[in-house]
């Protein structure tokens, strides 16, 4: 059964950073899609990143230039580098893995402060 783990959520002031982890067990994480999501209170879960099989990476329009989607095959976990945070950016942050059935952590929470 595929779980994933993510944890490296905090309190951070705006302007911070902070690295988000997945860990996955259960399936092997190169052989699907991961990605990163996030839903903030009272808005509807939203894509944020994506990183392919090929190892190609592909991010929201809010959040490009700022974060950084990067996976590490032999430790079968994901990793969103998360930079320059802004109050906005607060939220869960959820990871999935899609290979035939999507899967999805528990979330880790982001809370940015001005």
């Amino acid at each position: 059964q595929v779980q994933l783990v993510e944890s490296g959520g905090g309190l951070v002031q705006a302007g911070g950073s902070l690295r988000l982890s997945c860990v996955a067990s259960g399936t092997i994480i190169n052989t699907g899609a991961m990605a990163w999501y996030r839903q903030a209170p009272g808005k509807q879960r939203e894509w944020v990143a994506r990183i392919a099989t090929a190892g190609s990476t592909y991010y929201s329009d809010s959040v490009r230039g700022r974060f950084t989607i990067s996976r590490d095959n032999a430790k079968n976990t994901v990793f969103l580098q998360l930079n320059s945070l802004k109050p906005q950016d607060t939220a869960v942050y959820y990871c999935n893995f899609v290979y035939g059935n999507s899967y999805w952590g528990q979330g880790t929470q982001v809370t940015v402060f001005s």
